[in-house]
């Protein structure tokens, strides 16, 4: 019997340096890169996302890079769905594949299956989102955490779609969302070896600290202004961003707080900095849980 395909996941926070890893990696064995970064599959995101630079995308081929316009409703569900199809394609001429991203929904997507979580109430998710908007997002915060504290303690609590959708499932079925996330894994035809990669803490912190100024000296400011235009839903200007989730991103909706002059320019690159560290720490929490993952320090 000839042994199975083998997928590579290279993982780990943002600014450790995954993406020169991979490509040292995909050129030793022959591999392209498939993006597994929910944001950098966005093609008017650039800057702020830190997307492979050209000379990295010339070194070897990239799949999954800026492919889709931040107007499409893309999210991890199709991802699985794109991925697994690419993955059967690649498979027909490599036996090893190198697969590299920080989107930990993303990797389970593929890795493990998504859960089959039920169809959206939409009169439910309008009345959360309305909540949001008169109550605010710590409203919803203590109603996740009383209901449902696993849920609380895993997500992203600075999401508000991310919180929105854990009580949507939890108030929809009376099941709680983090039990909903409990079903066996999908069985894949192909082996899967994850390397996380980590470094000290300081040392990373400061590296994001250094990546955010580069980020603002390339044009971040200029890259968010230019996408100003999509906060305009039926020509009525909607600062909240729930309409397109990826503007929510941190980097991006810091620097919206400082065009709408709630904040300093000053004062919204340290949020930047601070927030994309919390960021950082909550992915090393997401993967902490998984055993699996052979873990590198730099």
């Amino acid at each position: 019997m000839p042994p199975k395909n083998s997928l590579i996941v290279i993982l780990g926070p943002t600014a450790v340096g995954k993406t020169a890893f991979a490509i040292n990696l995909a050129k030793q064995i022959g591999s392209p890169v498939i993006n597994c970064d929910s944001r950098q599959i966005f093609k008017e995101m650039t800057i702020g996302t830190a997307v492979p630079s050209k000379e990295q995308l010339a070194e070897v081929k990239h799949y999954f890079i800026q492919t889709k316009s931040i107007t499409e409703h893309y999210a991890a569900g199709q991802y699985e769905i794109d991925a697994l199809a690419l993955l059967e394609e690649l498979f027909k001429t490599h036996s090893r594949l190198v697969m590299c991203g920080g989107s930990g929904l993303y990797i389970d997507a593929v890795c493990n299956g998504l859960d089959a979580f039920p169809e959206p109430d939409l009169e439910l998710r309008d009345s959360l989102n309305q909540r949001l908007k008169e109550e605010g997002i710590n409203s919803l915060r203590y109603q996740l955490k009383i209901l449902d504290p696993a849920s609380y303690e895993e997500l992203d609590i600075a999401n508000p779609q991310r919180i929105i959708r854990a009580l949507e499932v939890t108030l929809q079925t009376g099941k709680k969302y983090s039990e909903w996330k409990t079903s066996p894994e999908k069985k894949r035809q192909f082996e899967i070896e994850k390397i996380g990669l980590t470094m000290e803490r300081d040392k990373l912190y400061e590296r994001i600290n250094t990546r955010v100024d580069k980020m603002m000296e390339e044009g971040l400011l200029e890259e968010v202004k230019s996408l100003d235009r999509f906060r305009y839903e039926d020509g009525a200007f909607r600062p909240d961003l729930l309409h397109i989730p990826p503007l929510r991103t941190v980097g991006y909706r810091e620097l919206f707080d400082y065009m709408d002059g709630k904040i300093s320019l000053s004062d919204a690159v340290e949020k930047i900095k601070t927030n994309t560290r919390h960021y950082a720490k909550r992915q090393m929490s997401y993967w902490g849980r998984d055993k699996s993952i052979i873990w590198k320090t730099l």
